[in-house]
């Protein structure tokens, strides 16, 4: 079985002005990287279909969704916050996001493929069940775990985010939830300044401080995640995979590089054939220096594909 690769067009014309960070060459810094290393071609690549509200109100109430439907202006930019934005086109991008996570979970839980890769945007760890927050709209990780458990009937799914940023949504909608372990680590304290106070039984976080380098991703997993997750014995995997901790990216000041996401994916993928018959889905979350991104992206899938 291959990887699969999902992404869409539409995803690449949410703009959300002139020099904001989440921006559309992203995923043309990706696909460059795909190219010039050689494994574009060993991965099935699909188009993302549009989220239905049947799948999203599993994670965000209908009035919710209608609001952001509501806000979605025909021309110009509308801030939802000072980070947030919406512009023309951004409401079918998130439904692309978050359509494409669903698609990987069917692909993966079918066994059309190994496991996935979501080249989407925009992001959606911080969007919690009622607001939309730090570049996110609908939580595209939380939609296909939900998916998971709800429409193909498994009992435990683990969700794994390594973004510099803690992933608060995806902590507000599951806290407390038995059947998902989210396991992460991020800056702290940093953006959005929570994942330390509070924190539910299900819930591994692993806050490090600013300069931490790849043995502090190490330590972390192999001592907070791994022990947590072994134990938990995970159906699936689900990776909320932001790349802004990388050393080149100034979105943050934690220290990882290409080597530190391959280690990381590898681990995963290892827990996946250990409890999960293999089955992963990752969906892009941040990164911002866009070299650093396409090569993280790339030692990323390759650890997946074993390429």
């Amino acid at each position: 079985m291959t990887t699969a690769f999902i992404t869409h067009a539409d995803c690449s014309l949410h703009d959300m002005g002139h020099y904001h960070p989440e921006c559309p060459e992203r995923l043309s810094a990706i696909e460059d990287q795909l190219i010039a290393s050689g494994i574009a071609d060993f991965l099935d690549r699909y188009e993302a279909p549009l989220a239905t509200d049947e799948q999203l109100v599993r994670v965000h109430p209908q009035a919710f969704i209608d609001s952001i439907r509501a806000a979605s202006p025909e021309e110009g930019v509308v801030h939802l916050d000072p980070d947030t934005a919406m512009s023309p086109h951004t409401l079918d991008a998130a439904l692309r996001a978050s359509g494409a996570a669903v698609l990987a979970t069917d692909l993966v839980v079918s066994g059309r493929a190994e496991n996935a890769f979501c080249a989407v945007r925009p992001p959606g760890h911080h969007a919690t069940r009622k607001r939309a927050m730090g570049f996110c709209f609908f939580n595209n990780v939380a939609v296909a775990a939900m998916h998971a458990l709800e429409v193909h009937g498994l009992s435990r799914v683990a969700i794994i985010d390594f973004d510099v940023h803690h992933g608060n949504g995806t902590e507000d909608i599951f806290s407390g939830d038995a059947r998902v372990l989210m396991a992460g680590t991020f800056q702290h304290p940093y953006y959005p300044y929570s994942g330390t106070d509070h924190v539910a039984s299900n819930m591994s976080n692993v806050p490090l401080a600013a300069g931490t380098g790849g043995q502090g991703l190490r330590n972390a997993v192999e001592h907070v995640w791994m022990p947590a997750l072994d134990a938990f014995r995970p159906e699936m995997i689900f990776i909320s995979a932001g790349f802004d901790a990388h050393v080149e990216d100034d979105m943050g000041a934690l220290r990882f590089t290409e080597a530190d996401y391959a280690w990381v994916t590898r681990e995963m993928k290892a827990l996946a054939d250990r409890h999960s018959g293999g089955r992963m889905v990752s969906v892009l979350e941040g990164g911002y220096a866009l070299s650093a991104l396409g090569r993280s992206v790339v030692a990323h899938i390759r650890a997946m594909a074993t390429i």
